[in-house]
């Protein structure tokens, strides 16, 4: 059981990874030195699509990952 949790955290690390690298980026011309005004800064719209998804998807795959870690601490201890 220990082994499977072990493998299943390993997989999922990979995955999160992944998802993370695939998320689009907010806005490439964020540069807090960038004199375009400070209303860019505090702006905040909500995710839409594909953007979404992506952050649905990585915070799903997070509290797995979260779960399984837990898991193992508990199984560890005993």
């Amino acid at each position: 059981m220990y082994q499977l949790l072990l493998t299943a955290l390993l997989v999922l690390s990979v995955i999160i990874v992944i998802a993370i690298f695939m998320q689009p980026q907010k806005n490439p011309s964020s540069n807090v030195f960038d004199s375009s005004g400070s209303e860019a800064l505090f702006e905040r719209t909500k995710a839409r699509g594909f953007e979404a998804f992506m952050q649905r998807f990585t915070a799903v795959l997070v509290f797995f990952w979260l779960l399984i870690a837990l898991l193992l601490v508990i199984l560890s201890s005993r």
